[in-house]
């Protein structure tokens, strides 16, 4: 089953604040200079730094910082081992299993236990191959697991600028990823938190915003529930779709949409996933033409694999509403756009506008239909709840920001 799932993610993956309680840890994420921005912004992220290490020995929030590589992909710095070598992580909440090494290498420390397993996992158009390990894993101060999979990448490719990924997907999708146990589930992160007592509920809470720099500290990943300083008004919870293969993911059900008050983009409910380890907002075949056909002038750059967008055209476009548990959540005019600042980074023409909707390859009816990424995630916030089997979407005071 796991090959099955190996080929979704290559189709899909387009690619703290304390609360209540102690047993809760926010992670403020950040945005990473890679290496051709010449570390523009690098001092705004290291008086951040210094802020954040100040609160912890004031008795602060416990948090960590992360960072987003060129608008693209979030990631978040784990400290593996004793004493911790920290790396760079995107968070993946598509993918479960944890491994490090695509950038700085695995350093093996007292605490590294060599399982005699081999790891092999292809994720978009890259793939890792190596060895498991049990190790400590350092998620925030006072958030330590044992005994923890960490795969070590000997051999990868399409990693560039990151160390690996920490897997928060449902733990399904482990399943054929070791050589020997293929049967064998591979707890998550979250999974292990939860059993050795560090945090009291199996939740995630993530908040991501739209960019102003390569250097933005901008986001937070709570573990353990949920941040309510970091949304407004009520969570919309929406169970986890009973259909398949979007069920073996973070898998809703999108029950209708439409672009302004005349076009119908998704006529009757269909099953997608909700993933923070793409970057755009994926649509099958036939809903987004229904989108890309309402804009007049839009079409399809096959190269970018982007809708290019004609000037004349912005200022006419209209709200992308989703209803999603019954509630419409929508995407402004801005929310639907790359940002012009941002073209480079996407290899883009710095003078054309292109949007954050793009198609899926195929038509609907596969029973996954959409994919809500890390576009759609930065005006919204997010909850992952593996207890209740549910996600959660929440307005926050940048939906409407342009």
């Amino acid at each position: 089953m796991h090959s099955f799932f190996t080929l979704l993610r290559a189709i899909l993956l387009v690619t703290v604040t304390s609360v209540s309680a102690s047993s809760f840890f926010s992670v403020p994420l950040t945005k990473f200079a890679p290496p051709n921005s010449y570390l523009v912004g690098l001092p705004d992220a290291d008086r951040a730094r210094a802020a954040v290490l100040k609160s912890f020995t004031c008795g602060g929030p416990k948090t960590v910082l992360a960072s987003n590589l060129a608008y693209v992909q979030y990631t978040t710095s784990v400290g593996v081992g004793s004493p911790p070598t920290y790396y760079n992580l995107v968070v993946d909440t598509g993918s479960s299993n944890t491994f490090v090494g695509t950038g700085t290498p695995y350093v093996k420390t007292s605490t590294s236990i060599f399982t005699h397993e081999k790891v092999n996992i292809t994720y978009d158009t890259g793939y890792f191959r190596g060895l498991e390990y049990l190790d400590r894993v350092t998620l925030a101060p006072g958030l330590v697991i044992t005994n923890q999979s960490i795969g070590d990448a000997l051999s990868y490719a399409d990693f560039g600028g990151v160390d690996g990924i920490i897997g928060v997907g449902p733990v399904g999708l482990t399943e054929g990823s070791l050589s020997t146990n293929v049967n064998e589930l591979v707890p998550t992160v979250m999974d292990n938190a939860l059993s050795q007592g560090l945090i009291t509920k199996e939740i995630l809470g993530i908040s991501f915003a739209p960019a102003t720099s390569y250097n933005d500290t901008n986001g937070a990943l709570t573990y353990g529930g949920i941040d309510s300083s970091l949304y407004t008004g009520e969570i919309t919870y929406i169970p986890v779709t009973t259909t398949f293969p979007a069920s073996a993911f973070w898998g809703i059900n999108v029950t209708h949409a439409t672009y302004g008050s005349a076009t119908t983009v998704i006529p009757k409910s269909i099953a997608g996933i909700v993933d923070t380890g793409t970057s755009l907002i994926i649509l099958a075949d036939d809903f987004f033409e229904s989108y890309m056909n309402a804009i007049p002038g839009a079409k399809l750059n096959k190269t970018a694999g982007l809708m290019y967008i004609p000037e004349t055209s912005v200022s006419k476009i209209q709200p992308l509403n989703f209803t999603i548990g019954g509630t419409v959540f929508t995407l402004d005019a801005a929310a639907q756009l790359i940002p012009i600042g941002e073209n480079a980074a996407w290899g883009l023409p710095t003078n054309e506008q292109y949007g954050v909707v793009t198609h899926m390859g195929l038509h609907s009816g596969a029973g996954l239909d959409f994919v809500i990424g890390q576009k759609f995630m930065e005006k919204y916030y997010a909850v992952f709840d593996t207890d209740n089997n549910r996600v959660g979407l929440a307005y926050t005071k940048h939906t409407f920001t342009t």
